[in-house]
């Protein structure tokens, strides 16, 4: 899609494909007053700065439209089409023992913070990733939600250049 197109949509269109690069709906509903845009630069800073405006419970609702790292059945199902199978392509191809270690950490993860692991997934690998899981079950939940904020904010920014690309 080009940038022209994105800001030819109507209300309900580009709510849409917006939600599909974040599930904050405040989130969404901040960036569909920024257009039209003018060009990509400025579109990816109202991106960045409407999130991080956003309130904590915002960014919560975003974490919920993720598939748990490694979980190679939600990501074959639910997320079908969403980017994410993509985005985890390094943990597709995982041994079964780093992914039995993903969900582990992942349950001590969704314990000790009450969501979902999140990471920009890019081209890391799934040993990469829980290499990062384990370190961040580290944090103290106020850090931790930060870092896990900010990784949104990288996978968001990443799905906008995709979908104009």
């Amino acid at each position: 899609m080009t940038l022209e197109a994105l800001n030819g949509l109507d209300k309900g269109a580009l709510r849409a494909v917006l939600s599909g690069c974040c599930g904050s709906q405040a989130w969404v509903r901040g960036m569909e007053d920024v257009f039209p845009v003018r060009d990509v630069p400025g579109l990816l800073a109202a991106a960045s700065r409407i999130w991080r405006a956003c309130a904590p419970k915002d960014w919560l609702e975003a974490f919920d439209h993720h598939p748990r790292i490694g979980d190679r059945e939600a990501l074959r199902k639910k997320y079908a089409g969403t980017g994410a199978s993509a985005e985890q392509a390094g943990a597709l191809d995982a041994s079964v023992k780093v992914l039995e270690a993903l969900a582990e950490g992942n349950r001590a993860y969704e314990e000790k913070f009450g969501y979902i692991f999140i990471v920009c997934a890019t081209g890391k690998s799934a040993s990469e990733m829980l290499g990062l899981l384990r370190t961040r079950l580290g944090n103290d939940p106020a850090k931790e939600l930060v870092i896990a904020m900010s990784e949104q904010e990288k996978i968001t920014e990443l799905r906008l250049k995709k979908l104009l690309s």
